[in-house]
């Protein structure tokens, strides 16, 4: 799944430690996220998406995820 967990990251001049110490995870699980390797819990991406104060919609991109995946 895609996200702009990077580009809100870099624009609140933000490192992946200091999203990750914000949003209770690991630096690691950031990482991943930014690299589509791992796909965030709802409870994750609600933390992040309210962390940067946008819906959890402006940070990960549902288009491409097959319904089967919901």
């Amino acid at each position: 799944m895609k996200t702009r967990i990077q580009e809100l990251r870099k624009k609140y001049k933000l490192s992946q430690e200091e999203l990750a110490l914000a949003v209770g995870v690991t630096r690691q699980t950031i990482i991943s996220l930014e690299r589509e390797k791992y796909t965030a819990s709802l409870v994750l991406a609600y933390k992040i998406a309210r962390y940067f104060g946008v819906t959890i919609e402006d940070v990960f991109d549902f288009s491409e995820v097959d319904e089967e995946e919901m």
